[in-house]
């Protein structure tokens, strides 16, 4: 299983231009339209090369998110887990 470290939790609008394109598809995939407010965290994938996106206004609970990052075969970190809670 691999690890998700969080990169960092931004508005829509102060997202790192790397990482624009893994926004724009996950919001793609979830039908979903940006709000530049929108809180997104980004994740790594460690021993990856992979990004994994969280539109956070999309999850309830941590629970939502650890089961979505088990369809990766991937979990939280226990920093990153604790940051995301607080953001919830």
């Amino acid at each position: 299983m691999f690890i998700a470290t969080l990169v960092g939790i931004f508005k829509f609008e102060e997202i790192p231009q790397e990482y624009g394109p893994f926004v724009r598809y996950k919001a793609s995939l979830e039908n979903k339209n940006i709000d530049e407010n929108d809180e997104i965290a980004i994740l790594n994938i460690k021993g990856t090369e992979s990004n994994h996106v969280l539109f956070l206004d999309s999850y309830k609970n941590i629970a939502e998110i650890e089961d979505e990052l088990k369809a990766a075969d991937a979990k939280l970190n226990y920093n990153t887990k604790k940051i995301l809670e607080g953001h919830l």
